[in-house]
Formats: structure tokens, sequence, C-alpha cells
């Protein structure tokens, strides 16, 4: 399956030369590729040696201007690659050199024909990719042969040249082939003035985390086009007319409607979102303004700097903007303190959302007609270093920055409440929605009835530090809020350190 999934997806992005060095370990590659040889789906040219193969690739690639891939064997077979890697990197000629492996599992075990096979093309590689016969699904490994050949090609990058495509195949290594299945993907050049054109089927537009710049991109398109705009806290996106403010809500309504998302940014919140990314019904377009792409479930068909979307039925938008999103439970929560704090903003100031749960309490906030430049540490979602980050950037922007975040991560960054006296200080403040914990755990998987017993321990881990104390020992000025109503009148007032008591 793996084998044939690779050549697939080789096909669908457009590789027309395979070049093989034949041997065990790549016998499922080998059966694959002679078939679509025999198919005319590719051509395939079959060379003794691994040093030659890669040479001849090396050839091809560089007198058509396309991507070549070359398939061998593990072990010393990989070494040979080495050179032919090294100047095509140097001369900046596309190669893919699809490495068969054996399962991590033999690694340091005295296994035949088993070494340390990642890194082994050295500094000649421009990336290593990884897949595994024992791990992963058929759209993974396709997505994974579609980024080799995408780094190699240098058409996101403007870096082509050798790419390593490691892949582990456990035996039995061969079996019957399954049919052939178009795996394409489209890949527009980077910096390039053209946009793709997208047709008028029922499109959302999803903004993740995102600079100002791409969240604005992102407005117009679903404003100039009528879509649904989905845009989490950090996109900076959340705004307009088209902004749906209960997005998770109304996908439980209208998601089985949806024919193609547009993706910007780098979506991370919830999973009703990463379920409509990973279906195989709806067509994923990504717009990135980076070499790399955002695609977790591995269903992007179009990779673009820019696009244009045809007009949207009107009703589509309207069933969206009408979807009701719940209000707040109780009057003193995380949500309260969140639309608060959002609400108390404006186009001048600039918000840094902590993760975990703050950060999706203000995803189900109210749409803002003038919201603040919003901020947060999304790249891998992470609790460290918020109010750190945050004073680096209140520094570098000259204006005013409010720090929203829960106490757990308030207690990963209480060395950044240091001011040192000798140093310049930005005009910051800090909101702690303080519950005693780790509340988002109750949420997940582990909330469950049956893990009762270890959840407070182990998950939940409850605090009694006094932040506020905290913060007044290092010479800032606390106050602790237990209302609306009073963390109103704080935001208003002089306070700098301000803890919304929830527990």
């Amino acid at each position: 399956m793996l084998g044939s999934t690779i050549v697939d997806a080789l096909v669908g992005i457009g590789v027309t030369d395979v070049v093989l060095a034949p041997g065990s370990r790549s016998a499922a590659l080998a059966l694959a590729v002679d078939r679509a040889d025999r198919a005319g789906r590719l051509t395939l040219h079959v060379r003794l040696d691994e040093r030659v193969a890669a040479f001849t690739a090396l050839g091809l690639a560089k007198g058509s201007g396309r991507p070549v891939a070359v398939v061998t064997t593990s072990g010393t077979a990989v070494g040979n690659l080495v050179p032919a890697a090294m100047e095509a990197t140097a001369a900046g000629v596309p190669l893919v050199l699809i490495t068969a492996d054996r399962p991590a599992r033999l690694v340091g075990t005295g296994a035949s024909q088993t070494g340390d096979q990642l890194g082994g093309l050295g500094p000649a590689a421009l990336g290593v990719i990884r897949l595994s016969s024992e791990s992963g699904t058929s759209d993974a490994w396709a997505a994974g042969v579609h980024r080799a050949v995408v780094l190699a090609s240098g058409v996101r990058s403007r870096r082509p040249g050798a790419v390593q495509l490691n892949v582990e195949f456990e035996a039995p290594l061969v079996g019957e082939l399954p049919e052939p299945r178009e795996r394409p993907l489209r890949v527009a050049a980077s910096g390039g003035h053209e946009a793709v054109e997208l047709d008028g089927r029922r499109t959302v537009v999803l903004v993740g985390d995102a600079s100002m710049a791409v969240g604005a991109e992102a407005r117009a398109l679903a404003e100039l086009s009528g879509a649904p705009l989905l845009a989490e806290p950090s996109s900076n996106a959340r705004v307009g007319a088209n902004a749906v403010a209960g997005y998770r809500f109304a996908l439980a309504e209208l998601g089985d409607r949806v024919e193609r998302v547009v993706v910007f940014g780098h979506p991370t919140l919830s999973r009703p979102v990463n379920d409509l990314l990973g279906r195989g019904d709806v067509e994923l377009v990504v717009v990135s303004d980076r070499a790399d792409w955002i695609d977790p479930g591995h269903r992007a068909v179009v990779v673009a700097d820019r696009v244009l979307l045809a007009e949207q039925d009107p009703g589509w938008l309207r069933d969206w903007t009408c979807s009701l999103t719940p209000g707040p439970r109780g009057r003193w929560s995380q949500r309260q303190v969140a639309d608060t704090v959002v609400g108390a903003l404006g186009s001048g100031d600039d918000l840094m959302l902590g993760s975990s749960s703050i950060i999706r309490a203000a995803d189900l906030s109210p749409i803002s007609t003038c919201p603040p430049r919003v901020f947060a540490n999304r790249g891998l979602a992470g609790i460290d270093g918020t109010i750190a980050t945050a004073t680096g950037l209140a520094l570098a922007g000259g204006r005013p920055m409010t720090v929203l975040l829960g106490d757990l991560t308030a207690q990963h960054d209480v060395g950044a409440l240091v001011r040192p006296p000798s140093e310049r200080w930005p005009d910051l403040r800090v909101v702690v929605a303080d519950d005693g914990g780790g509340s988002i755990f109750r949420k997940l998987e582990q909330g469950a009835p049956e893990y009762a017993e270890s959840f407070e321990r182990v998950f939940l881990t409850p605090q009694g530090v006094d932040l506020a104390a905290v913060a007044a020992a290092m010479g800032w000025k606390p106050v602790v809020v237990g209302s609306v109503e009073e963390l109103a009148q704080a935001l208003d007032g002089e306070a700098d350190f301000i803890v919304a008591a929830l527990k």
C-alpha cells in the first residue's frame, strides 16, 4: 500500500521520470513504479548502480527542468547518492531521493542492511521527510511525498535541490498492489503575481493565527466573495460583517454543507475545525505566504500565495451569520473575562493571548467593530513565555499591550514579571484568569469519569499561589476582581496586574 501510494502521489504532483536501482527493501516501490510505467503514467529508468542512477536522474532533471525521483534500497545504497545530491543542491537541480529503509525499531540492533539513514546525505539534502508503513494513513503518506517534491522543486522556497524521502517498509515487502488512485496537488509558485481562481461552490474562509497583513487578505477574500469568515482570535481577521463569532457551534449545524475551505494562517484551536480540514469530501485550498503550508489533515489540493473566489450564494453567508452563539455559562467565568477584556480594547491597543483555555474563550467573544491587534504563540501552542513574548512585542510596537492568560500560564513565566530598573519597560498590563489549575483538561479525554482518581493530581494540578502577592513583590500594582463589573473598573483604572478570581 505504501509503495503504491508514493507512486500515485509522484504522478499526482507531476513527476514524469523515476530512476530505479534494484534492491530488496524497495521491492514495493519497484513493483508500483513499474506498473505505472507500463500504464503510461510515468517513465521508469533502471540502472544497476545507485551512484549512476542518481547522476542519471540529475541529468534528466537538469535537461527537463522538472523534479526527478530516484529509488534505492537500504544500507550503503543510500551513501552512493551523496555525490549527485551534493551537485544537485549546489546547482539548484530538483532531485527526490527515495531511500527505502528498515523499521526504526531495528536501528542499532545489528539487523542486516540496517543503519541510521536519516540525514545520511548530510548538508547536501535540503530536507529529510520520513514515512513508515507502520504508521500514518495513505493520505498522510501522499502528503509527505508532495512536500518532498515541492521542497526539491523550489517552487515555494526558490531554492531547488536534493531532498531525501526516507521510507520504512515492514515485511512482507510485496503483495497485491491496490488500484492506482489520483492524488493531485496544485502548487503555485511563491512570489507569483497570478492568483489561482476558484469557482463558486460553497466555501468558508478559515483563518488561524496570522499577521495583520494575512488577516486583512483573508477578510478581503471573504467579503469580496460573500463567504463566511471563520477567524480565530489571533487571526487578525475577526472583524466585519462576514465574521462568524460562534463558528465552532455553527459547524455542527452547517459543516456538512461545506464544499471547500480556504485556509489562511495556522488554525489550532478546535476539534470541529480539525475534523473539517480532514474531511475527504471537502476541497482544501491553502493560501500561504511561506515556503511551507498548513495541512494537518493531509487533504490540501491547492497551495498558493493568492486566490480569487467566485461570488457565493448570499443565502450561504446568511445561514452562518444567523447561527446563534451560546452565551457564557454563569455570570463569572473565563468567557466573561475574555469578553470583557476584548471589549475594553480598541484599534490602538495590542492583545497577547495565552494558550490553553483562555484563547478558546476569546474565540467565542462577540465580533468587535474596532478590534485590537491580537497575538499568540500558536506555532507550537505552548504555555511558556507568554508575558515575555508580549513584552518584546510591546517594546517593538510601542503600543499599549494587554496580556490575557491563565494562572498556570502565568506561573510558567513569573520571571518575565521582573522589571530591571536599568531597562526600558513598555506600557504593559497583565490580566490573569485564575481558576486554580489546568481547567482545559476537563474538556479532553482525560477529564472522563474513569480517570477521576488521577485527574486532579496529574492534570488539573490545583494551584494555591497568590499571584497578586507575587506581582506586588515585583513592583506591580495588582488588584483582585470577582465580577464583570469589578474587572471593567480595573481595566479603566491604574492597576497593571489584574487577577480575575474564578476559583
